[in-house]
């Protein structure tokens, strides 16, 4: 998985490991680097945000030959990590528990374009649900496409947690209106809104949405994305971002992703998280997110990408241009410098070792 950009980031620590950090070293590596991440279906937005970040941090700075491949590691997992500290991340069990603590149930309302496996992803959203001891009912909501209430049903029934539906081409946003006042009656602690497929670029379609949302108040909206496709991912995710301004993102068939670009430019050019990875077929194979997880998964796990801890690691690695001796560490503000320890006083000699009393063993008288 996402094997593409890994690599992307490991040529470019492997490369400027056998230059000295130099402007034009530089330049180069990161020309390289911008080809092989497009080449991966990032976005060139976060591909300029990458590599801008990274100059600052090389350029300039004098680093121990041996440490500069651990250096430019270090430095990209920071760049990256801040991408995806800057979207945020959601508990959303806990908005769940939070929501029924106030006796109402916690909406959620699917969306994307055909063929992303959106109503395959809510049904394994709903298992998670439940093994997390939480009811569920489902709204079927896609009344337009053919055979979307009979898929959804055959889901609920596996499932065995509620749907509520109507005739094909009901009024959607009637639909999920019908299931949360089921829900609220019943004291079911969460609605799953299943909606139409629909393309971007569709003006009446996303209204739609903008009317369902309007007549369900949803409390978290959910952009489905498919890894496969790359960059159209990202664009499917930005467009239906400025028109519902979805909460978080769930990338299906990320077990399949070579590459891995779309993750990286979705966080990037949305702001927001990704809350799930579909991994497989089973309903048990939606793997939560994690930023810890995704970055030893493109450095490695000795790579310490924590910002702190990689912050004090740089600071270790720089050496000063005009001399290869450690830099003295000032005293804070305020504090008195530490006395410089007294030398070692000499130690008597030890007492010369007795004479051998004639044995083989070589160790005798030890």
């Amino acid at each position: 998985m996402f094997d593409s950009l890994r690599k992307s980031f490991s040529n470019l620590s492997r490369t400027l490991a056998e230059k000295e950090l130099k402007d034009a070293d530089i330049d180069d590596a990161l020309s390289e680097m911008e080809m092989s991440l497009l080449q991966s279906d990032v976005a060139l937005e976060v591909i300029e945000n990458i590599c801008s970040d990274l100059k600052k941090k090389l350029a300039g700075v004098s680093v121990n030959k041996k440490e500069i491949d651990t250096f430019v590691q270090e430095a990209l997992a920071e760049s990256v990590s801040d991408l995806f500290e800057g979207a945020g991340s959601l508990d959303v069990l806990d908005l769940i528990r939070k929501k029924n603590s106030q006796g109402d149930p916690f909406i959620v309302v699917f969306l994307g374009i055909n063929g992303t496996g959106k109503t395959t992803t809510l049904a394994k959203f709903a298992h998670f649900l439940k093994r997390n001891n939480l009811t569920v009912a489902v709204a079927a909501a896609d009344t337009f496409r053919a055979g979307a209430i009979e898929q959804i049903r055959e889901h609920t029934e596996r499932l065995q947690v509620k749907l509520v539906a109507q005739n094909y081409n009901s009024d959607p946003a009637a639909v999920a209106k019908d299931a949360a006042m089921y829900a609220k009656s019943h004291r079911v602690n969460c609605v799953l809104v299943d909606t139409a497929g629909r393309i971007q670029t569709s003006v009446n379609l996303m209204q739609q949405i903008e009317k369902i949302t309007k007549v369900v108040r949803p409390d978290l909206k959910i952009f489905v994305g498919d890894s496969l496709a790359g960059n159209d991912a990202v664009s499917q995710a930005q467009e239906f971002h400025e028109y519902t301004r979805f909460d978080c993102s769930i990338l299906t068939k990320s077990d399949a992703d070579a590459k891995g670009g779309a993750a990286l430019s979705i966080v990037k050019v949305t702001s927001k998280p990704i809350l799930f990875l579909g991994v497989g077929q089973e309903y048990g194979d939606l793997e939560p997110f994690k930023k810890e997880s995704f970055l030893e998964m493109l450095f490695g796990e000795r790579q310490m990408v924590d910002k702190e801890i990689a912050t004090k690691v740089r600071d270790t690695l720089l050496s000063p241009a005009a001399s290869a001796e450690a830099p003295v560490q000032e005293p804070e503000s305020g504090q008195a410098p530490e006395p410089e320890p007294e030398p070692p006083k000499p130690e008597p000699e030890p007492p010369a070792a007795a004479e051998p009393d004639g044995s083989d063993d070589p160790f005798s008288g030890i």
